[in-house]
């Protein structure tokens, strides 16, 4: 049997969002964000579910910390609310939110849990939606004055830090497709170059007060990252992969390390939707000049480009384009199963952008989850996702890659966006009618992993 060792620095953890999990949408002052207005109109999520409630966690957190020491996590992702801190997104802040992340800080500090807290993981006050949102240039300094608060008030304990999780996600799925607030179908793809740049400023912005505020620590991002394959080896599949790539990954790496926008892009939407898109220099010199420390990976899935003829370059099933076939495995999302995926995610990264610093920053799988014996789900699927992608990602750093840390999504079972409570993400199960936990065997597959750094397979 081989066995798969990582560096003895190497950091451990699971990660979660406040909207999946916290719940107490309504309580002790905390203000409406987007997914909260989102998710109560009837139809915009699968069987008109919502957050309201989610896994409680605003009241299990410390429940939730045990149950991260007893996995061994060495390291917990999650996001800040940004209404529950400023109920409009900016002015006075709401103690009993500031309070909240407080004790949840100082619950993992006490356990032997470092946190790692994303700002921004798609909680934008509803105020500010009605203010434009990320179309409005403005919100990029209301965000960066709330990254300074968060990094005064909490940058004595926390020395991880990532401005916004998925971009693309924001923008694509916000402006052009239908997953994300405002969604309405607009098929607007000037609004989103527009939003994802305004988020790059808003990210710049966040760097630099960051640098001012707090004297050690680290600051990030978190994006998609994902390989784009021709789904059969044609020049056209090619071509379409391309521009998929493009506009799926070097449209939000290329600004923050070269200080552009890919120039094919800028060209595909000119002649595909009729704009040019090009920022002022001194925008892009300020993101290129405000560089973070690491850059977070999101991923699940390569995309798989095919010609079908069709405009729509995105399918959000998992794929792009590309029909699935019997040799391919997916997960209960329709994604594709495909270590290899991760590992040239990492290993593009390291070799076009300059070998930077690393997380996997999300990696998981949904499953059913219907084999449950002795009230345990014996998730044996998820189990062998998890050995192929940390598998691959071993193999990244062998090779050099300057991978730093793998975080599993996600902890426990939760909210998952528009498809409500019929995917199950979690290494913890989480029945929604009692709100009891369980370590699935992944889970325990998983504190094993982490308690020897390394596994066999």
């Amino acid at each position: 049997m081989a066995e798969i060792i990582f560096p003895k620095d190497f950091l451990w953890g699971a990660g979660t969002s406040s909207y999946q999990i916290e719940g107490a949408w309504k309580e002790a002052g905390k203000g409406e964000s987007v997914w909260d207005v989102f998710s109560h109109i009837p139809g915009k999520v699968d069987n008109n579910e919502n957050g309201d409630i989610a896994c409680d966690h605003y009241h299990r957190y410390e429940e939730d910390i045990l149950l991260m020491k007893e996995l061994g996590l060495k390291v917990y992702r999650f996001s800040i609310n940004w209404p529950r801190l400023f109920p409009k997104g900016f002015g006075e802040p709401n103690i009993d939110g500031m309070r909240f992340y407080d004790n949840l800080i100082n619950g993992l500090l006490e356990n032997g849990i470092t946190p790692l807290v994303t700002l921004y993981h798609w909680e934008l006050p509803q105020a500010l939606m009605l203010n434009g949102g990320w179309e409005n240039r403005e919100t990029a300094e209301v965000f960066a004055d709330y990254a300074e608060f968060c990094f005064r008030a909490y940058g004595d304990r926390v020395k991880k830090w990532t401005t916004f999780n998925e971009a693309w996600i924001v923008a694509y799925e916000g402006y052009v497709g239908k997953g994300q607030p405002p969604a309405d179908k607009r098929n607007d793809h000037f609004a989103e170059c527009m939003v994802s740049h305004h988020i790059n400023i808003a990210h710049a912005k966040a760097v630099e007060r960051f640098r001012e505020v707090i004297g050690d620590g680290e600051i990030g991002i978190a994006q998609v990252i994902a390989p784009v394959y021709p789904d059969e080896d044609t020049k056209s599949n090619k071509a379409k992969a391309l521009i998929a790539d493009g506009i799926l990954n070097r449209w939000y790496m290329d600004p923050l390390f070269f200080g552009k926008y890919p120039e094919d892009i800028i060209s595909f939407n000119k002649q595909k939707y009729n704009f040019e898109f090009k920022p002022d220099a001194d925008d892009l010199k300020f993101i290129k000049d405000n560089p973070c420390d690491y850059i977070g990976i999101n991923h699940y899935s390569p995309f798989r480009a095919k010609d079908n003829g069709k405009d729509k370059l995105f399918d959000w099933e998992g794929c792009m384009w590309g029909a699935q076939k019997p040799e391919r495995k997916y997960t209960g999302m329709n994604w594709e199963i495909e270590p290899q995926g991760i590992y040239d995610s990492i290993m593009r990264l390291h070799k076009d952008y300059g070998k930077p610093k690393l997380y996997i920053t999300e990696n998981g799988a949904a499953f059913d989850d219907e084999n449950i014996v002795d009230g345990v789900v014996q998730d044996d699927n998820r189990v062998d996702f998890y050995k192929g992608y940390i598998s691959a990602c071993a193999r990244a750093v062998q090779e050099g890659a300057n991978l730093k840390g793998y975080i599993a999504w996600s902890l426990m079972d939760n909210f998952e966006w528009c498809r409500g409570y019929s995917k199950r993400f979690g290494i913890v199960r989480v029945d929604f009618a009692t709100q009891k936990r369980t370590i699935k065997k992944s889970g325990r597959w998983y504190a094993a992993v982490i308690k020897n750094n390394g596994f066999e397979i």
